[in-house]
């Protein structure tokens, strides 16, 4: 999956979408809506950072030499 592309956007708003309802919907504190776009948002962040860590080396025409 390209970062940044059709499919990664798709899945970041799913994402984002189901964590933000469940920590709304889910929080009696005052400041539930802070705390749900914020958990929202790290995930969403943590999703790209694991796509981008699982897509870094997938091209790679040159792979490390006497790899054991």
């Amino acid at each position: 999956m390209k970062l940044f592309g059709k499919n990664h956007i798709i899945i970041s708003v799913i994402t984002f979408v189901i964590l933000f309802s469940m920590n709304y919907i889910g929080n009696d504190l005052p400041d539930k809506l802070q705390r749900a776009l914020l958990t929202a948002f790290c995930g969403v962040i943590g999703l790209s950072i694991g796509l981008f860590i699982m897509n870094k080396g997938k091209n790679d025409k040159n792979p490390p030499q006497n790899f054991d």
